[in-house]
């Protein structure tokens, strides 16, 4: 339903059927503990709502969500035709709802700018659907008008956080009949002598002052229309609050303000502005000084109106703006919108689209269906936002970890984080942060950082500034420590792949090192991960494997799987050897056995030398040939104390990596309490392996994973 079909039936005897059944249905819950005041809140909140011409069913919500708020109504409630339908933006108002200040917040006390900033941001990213923030702007009014009689730090802390965000969103979002009542409450309960002072020397009410504009206007759109002149007037009396914005920015007396009451003359063209000014100054005398051509002289963001202030009926003075209908369009959503230009200065580039995009979402269309997933899908994808547990808002690029968030506190705090929770919850340091989630982090007492967070496949780390912070911390480390910690990595590693083969120096060079020790330097400054090693590996040992990464059934035990080739065997049935299982590009060598064909092994297997030894007649030459499937398998032993969704947790992440398990077989070290499993599984290559085996040491209660010799 457009959204002017909305309004004319609410603001009618016939409202939509969605409100009629959300109404009939609330008039059942006669007797429950606070129900009349929750429903007398939604009531005044959608019409406050009402001429922003929102969709029935946000609405309807709004009349439903301070009985969830309040607990009339719960999660179970929610499942209950007709609210099952609009149970979204129930949800999505509630957690809006949970947004306010920081915690450590005094009465007095104002927002760092990039506080106020970030949670606007975090208000649109965060909830389901960017017009239920209308709605949280309505219910900010709500509130400050009932804080009338409200202690004095209730007042301050709605107007600080009415005036740091929700009067500047409204005021970005266009609803300036919403944004001149959240200034004005925020003015009066933060300066009431001032707020006071200036009310009483207005010496008129508000009520007054708008009859004032109306009585205006109509006379001088009938004049307008004597001289053939085509326009829409537009007006409003200045609310207080920018009133004194004037005094202050001007250094000048209530007295010397000449726009405290103004019109707003929208015209067709050129031409028509400058003939609408001439009426203009021939029905009233215009004040000298106050005259100004931004048509012929644009402002540097390209703003173009033409400003004059007269002498109105009853000898009172009123500004008067003109401009054409494209000239306002571009001062309300192009660069030189109103919010941009009375703030000085503005957002980013990208959020100042996000903006435009949204303030699209009050003019009636069909297609909001679109522009909103459009919203979903496209503008808040590179950036999240969290929350401290002081109060403030952290952004942090997309997919951040819990450790990217303990870096951008402080770099210390990221060097001695020991863990995190989230909402109160601990979770793994590979974590993705959501919208809204409140970060704890938990530190230890002294700095260790681990090598593991700069392996961008462990997932630690989403940010390269945080990555950085890593790398400088090991690179000041000394050199002798880099050393000893360089030379455990590149042991474990060539211990978990079961590599003896290979020299270390060979391994350097191939990762453009001069030697040995340089590589474990390297390693232990963190300039080269673990997952460095097993791709040298890979080169080093000279084949290309094919890119493909089809799975296929899993194959009876000793045989070579199916497209797997290895050129030497000729004709003869082959098999890889259980005591080594050969990975490619490992060097491979045949052994003819009794009845069983030719058994395929490492070149550095025990089992094999032991055979070449004693019967080097039957050794034949073999290596990897061309395959089309690229899967081989591998066997692994892991070792962890039980706990229930352990061997979900293990094929979860091997089926992360492409790799398929054959086979799992388990056992209990009584001795150590720990269960023993022995795995077989097909893998594409060496650096894959070397990847899987990192993942499944970091799963909980995971105390080792190595290949099997």
């Amino acid at each position: 339903m457009p959204a002017r079909d909305t309004e004319n039936q609410l603001n009618g005897s016939d409202p939509p059927d969605i409100i009629v059944a959300v109404r009939e249905y609330l008039s059942t819950l006669g007797g429950k503990e606070g129900l009349d005041l929750a429903i007398e809140e939604g009531e005044q909140i959608a019409t406050i709502l009402e001429p922003l011409g929102l969709p029935p069913d946000i609405i309807a919500a709004v009349y439903v969500h301070p009985l969830f708020r309040t607990k009339v109504l719960s999660n179970k409630h929610l499942e209950n035709k007709p609210l099952s339908s609009i149970s979204r933006f129930i949800i999505g108002l509630r957690q809006l709802d949970q947004f306010s200040l920081p915690q450590n917040w005094q009465p007095g006390q104002t927002l760092a700018v990039q506080q106020s900033e970030a949670l606007r941001k975090m208000l649109l990213a965060v909830v389901s659907d960017v017009r239920l923030v209308l709605v949280r702007i309505a219910e900010q009014l709500f509130r400050l008008r009932a804080a009338k009689k409200a202690p004095r730090d209730i007042q301050q802390a709605l107007a600080v956080e009415t005036r740091e965000i929700y009067a500047a969103l409204a005021s970005r979002l266009g609803v300036w009949q919403l944004k001149w009542e959240l200034e004005d409450f925020a003015f009066r309960y933060l300066d009431p002598d001032t707020y006071l002072g200036i009310a009483g020397a207005l010496n008129e009410k508000r009520v007054e002052r708008q009859h004032f504009i109306d009585a205006t206007q109509s006379q001088l759109l009938a004049e307008l229309q004597k001289h053939g002149v085509d326009a829409e007037i537009s007006g409003r009396p200045k609310h207080i609050y920018s009133i004194w914005r004037k005094m202050q920015r001007k250094g000048r007396g209530l007295d010397s303000l000449h726009d405290i009451r103004a019109l707003r003359i929208l015209v067709g063209n050129i031409n028509d502005c400058y003939a609408a000014l001439g009426v203009v100054h021939n029905l009233w005398s215009y004040i000298p000084g106050e005259f100004d051509d931004y048509i012929a002289n644009p402002k540097e963001n390209d703003y173009r109106s033409l400003h004059t202030a007269v002498v109105g009926p009853d000898a009172k003075t009123v500004e008067i703006q003109i401009r054409s209908h494209d000239m306002h369009r571009h001062a309300e959503l192009g660069v030189a919108a109103h919010w941009r230009y009375k703030e000085g200065g503005g957002p980013p580039a990208a959020f100042d689209q996000k903006i435009r995009f949204l303030r699209q979402l009050l003019e009636p269309a069909d297609d909001d269906a679109d522009l909103l997933e459009q919203l979903r899908e496209g503008f808040f994808e590179d950036h999240v936002y969290a929350i401290s547990p002081k109060g403030d808002v952290i952004e942090l690029p997309a997919n951040a970890t819990p450790l990217d968030f303990a870096y951008h506190v402080h770099t210390q705090v990221g060097h001695r984080c020991r863990g995190a929770k989230v909402d109160g919850r601990i979770v793994p340091l590979t974590y993705r942060i959501e919208n809204g989630d409140q970060i704890e982090i938990i530190t230890g007492s002294q700095a260790q950082p681990s090598r593991d967070w700069l392996n961008p496949k462990l997932g630690y780390l989403a940010g390269a500034g945080s990555r950085a912070k890593v790398r400088n911390w090991f690179r000041h480390q000394d050199r002798d420590q880099h050393l000893r910690q360089g030379r455990e990595i590149l042991d474990r590693e060539l211990a978990r792949l079961n590599v003896r083969d290979v020299p270390t120096n060979d391994i350097a060079k191939q990762l453009k090192r001069k030697d040995a020790d340089a590589l474990c330097i390297s390693l232990g400054a963190g300039d080269l991960t673990s997952a460095s090693i097993a791709t040298a590996l890979q080169h080093l040992r000279g084949a290309t494997l094919p890119a493909t990464k089809q799975r296929r059934p899993p194959q009876r035990k000793d045989k070579k799987p199916v497209g797997i080739a290895v050129i030497g065997v000729g004709g003869l049935m082959s098999s890889f050897a259980r005591c080594c299982r050969p990975v490619p590009p490992e060097a491979i060598g045949g052994y003819i056995t009794q009845g069983r064909g030719v058994s395929i092994h490492r070149q550095d297997c025990g089992n094999f030398l032991s055979l070449n030894r004693r019967r080097p007649e039957r050794v034949l030459e073999t290596r990897w040939g061309e395959s089309d499937s690229g899967f081989y398998p591998v066997d692994l032993t892991l070792r962890a104390f039980d706990r229930g969704g352990l061997i979900r947790d293990i094929t979860s992440i091997i089926a992360d990596e492409n790799a398929n398990v054959v086979e799992l077989r388990s056992r209990t070290d009584k001795k150590s309490m720990q269960v023993i499993m022995d795995l077989s599984v097909e893998i594409k290559d060496l650096p894959t392996l070397s990847t899987t085996i990192s993942r499944l040491e970091q799963l909980p209660n995971v105390v080792s994973v190595r290949r099997k010799a």
